[in-house]
């Protein structure tokens, strides 16, 4: 039975590959220049031709009725709108008071985030960002020729229940997500893998559904044989004991991935061939510059989870006009002021060492803006340039290890080609092309509306940690990524050399996203800053108390709403206190996964309090006791067997 849990570790995990795309925050939103872009042609907004009667998502707890809510692809704790209820949960300013200003750096998620959940409160809110467009890395541009590009592809995920409750708060005209879709992992070898749509099958407690699914037939791996599968096995432990305490979580943080796989066993097969690739998608770097604990922390998410939350879906249309742009609408119809094209140059502080001002350029005149508190949305470029230009902020010792924090390169790419050249699958995962490089490619006739008026096909391939492809030409980009498709797909390689790019666009992104290294959780910053109304929103900080991981779409959105109700708790005469009103959370642990970290935490007690351990503890370190540290990693010992075995 310990082997037929293996193969569901994959399927996991490659149903969130796929959808990663490049969720992240906007580093160039604080303002100090936008991100230098490779593109022709000018933002415009993306029309949709179809109506949302064809998306239908195969959830046992969907809503039955004939609404558009019968579409929503959610979890069942955000199945009931929420929205009306927060408002009511806040505090709002009391009327004939003098509305008190908050001003949010930063657009894309977690700047809007912060955004709604101040102006539904009836604070003053200001929202600053570069892009004349704000939707930080979601804006959406044109090719020369008119057709829709974007900065990479946006995953939905089953367990994103505070979007899609804002996605029917917004009250759309059409339900903007595709139905979830099965995702491919492909090689120059051929097809590894394919992960399922699990909403289709009779949920069972955890992993027990996955298992079933992804053992055999069409979700089998195809080159990595049981018994370097079965070399997984020895991750569960550290899995379920990485994040027991601060302790431990620091210990797993100053390891490298590639060390605790080593440690661990893992055979080769597995890892060149799955794990690799996985990483370089999932958290944008190879496993030797990935801390563990983040590592450990998306296994947790997507192996011990739910049997559904691994189905994704996609927006039908760029998710800055389809989603963005309403939101934006609905933020000023409540009274938000957006002003984009607003580069920021500094935050100033007053005699009492709090904010007082925000200082910012914009269509050639240089803006001071007061604020009695201030929301920095905004990634890590972003955070450090602001920081390095503030000397408020410069002398924060916490804000200035934001400094020492990694980022690494990613690239999008859109071809349209004049051939019909479909794949099999619409997600799909690069394998093995270049080792550093991890890459995704989408089918955008099945997934975006307008796509599907195209007379040929049109590709979508994002690049991550890829920095030797940035110095490339865009046509020796274009031709790598032709060639690439062509080995992945029968249909284009059938087509050559008849087939021909009528049109296609190059975004690069240099140091735009997080790089989670060894080390670095210490690094990033908390989302209370030591200034008392400077706050921090962005899927990156170290503090969200929120079960939503890694570098995602939801991560970015609650940390808006949480910093949000932060600046309120701040404000005199606002809000109440309860720090995550207004906020959903993800489904918690399932029963036989809460009973299994409590039994790595009874053994853990066990080891510390041991005659043995105290006198290895000791003979180690010259001390009569050991602290609640002196436990080492399960995974510590070379092969990874747990200390107690």
């Amino acid at each position: 039975m310990k082997l037929s849990v293996v193969p569901l570790l994959f399927g996991l995990l490659l149903s969130h590959l796929t959808s990663t795309g490049i969720c992240f925050q906007r580093n160039t939103a604080a303002g100090f220049g936008r991100t230098r872009l490779t593109r022709r042609g000018h933002a415009s907004l993306l029309s949709s031709p179809s109506d949302a009667a064809d998306v239908q998502v195969d959830s046992p707890e969907a809503p039955s009725d004939t609404s558009s809510e019968e579409d929503l692809p959610v979890s069942p704790i955000s199945a009931a709108p929420f929205h009306q209820r927060a408002q009511e949960s806040s505090a709002t300013v009391a009327e004939g008071k003098t509305k008190r200003k908050v001003v949010i750096i930063g657009g894309g998620w977690a700047g809007f985030g912060a955004a709604k959940r101040m102006t539904d409160a009836g604070y003053n809110v200001t929202l600053l960002d570069a892009s004349e467009n704000p939707g930080g890395l979601s804006t959406g541009w044109r090719t020369e020729k008119g057709r829709p590009v974007e900065a990479g592809m946006k995953g939905f995920w089953f367990q994103y229940p505070n979007i899609f409750s804002l996605l029917r708060e917004l009250n759309l005209s059409k339900w903007p997500l595709t139905p979830c879709t099965k995702s491919a992992m492909i090689s120059p070898d051929g097809l590894e893998c394919v992960a399922p749509v699990m909403q289709g099958y009779p949920r069972l407690p955890s992993p027990l559904g996955l298992m079933a699914a992804t053992s055999f037939g069409e979700f089998r791996f195809r080159n990595v044989p049981l018994q370097d599968r079965a070399s997984m096995l020895p991750l569960l432990a550290a899995i379920a004991e990485h994040d027991l305490d601060d302790d431990i979580y620091a210990q797993y943080d100053q390891m490298s991935a590639a060390e605790l796989f080593k440690r661990c066993g893992v055979a080769e097969s597995l890892y060149e061939r799955f794990l690799r690739p996985v990483l370089l998608v999932g958290l944008f770097a190879p496993p030797e510059k990935l801390s563990a604990a983040v590592v450990l922390g998306m296994l947790k998410f997507y192996v011990l989870g739910h049997q559904p939350d691994f189905d994704v879906c996609w927006c039908r249309g760029s998710v800055s006009e389809e989603i963005f742009q309403p939101f934006v609408r609905s933020l000023e119809e409540k009274g938000a002021d957006i002003r984009g094209g607003s580069f920021v140059r500094e935050i100033k502080g007053g005699p009492d060492g709090r904010v007082q001002s925000v200082v910012y350029e914009k269509g050639g005149e240089r803006i001071e803006e007061t604020a009695d508190a201030v929301v920095l949305a905004v990634g890590v470029k972003g955070l450090q340039k602001i920081v390095g230009a503030s000397p408020l902020l410069r002398q924060q010792a916490e804000l200035r290890r934001s400094m020492n924090v990694p980022t690494t390169d990613v690239m999008s790419v859109r071809i349209w080609f004049d051939k019909e050249v479909p794949c099999e699958y619409p997600s799909n995962v690069f394998a093995g092309f270049d080792r550093d490089v991890g890459g995704t490619f989408f089918h955008l006739n099945v997934l975006h509306d307008e796509c599907r008026k195209e007379n040929g096909t049109v590709y979508s391939c994002d690049f991550y940690h890829c920095g030797e492809m940035l110095p490339l030409s865009d046509k020796e980009i274009v031709d790598k990524t032709v060639r690439m498709l062509s080995t992945t797909v029968p249909a284009v390689a059938a087509a050559s050399p008849n087939i021909n790019v009528v049109d296609s666009s190059v975004l690069r992104f240099p140091g735009a996203v997080t790089l989670f290294g060894p080390g670095s959780f210490k690094q990033r910053p908390r989302m209370e800053t030591p200034i008392k109304n400077l706050f921090l929103a962005a899927d990156w900080v170290r503090d969200l108390p929120h079960g939503a991981q890694g570098l995602s779409q939801e991560r970015a959105y609650v940390a808006g709403l949480y910093a949000g109700n932060l600046a309120m708790s701040s404000l005199e005469g606002g809000y109440g206190g309860n720090l995550k009103a207004g906020i959903r959370e993800i489904e918690g642990d399932e029963p036989q996964v809460e009973a299994a970290r409590e039994a790595v935490r009874k053994a853990r007690q066990a080891i510390s309090a041991s005659p043995l351990r105290r006198l290895r503890n000791r003979l180690s370190t010259g001390s009569g006791e050991g602290g609640k540290d002196s436990v080492p990693p399960l995974a510590a010992p070379t092969g990874g067997l747990p200390p107690f075995l």
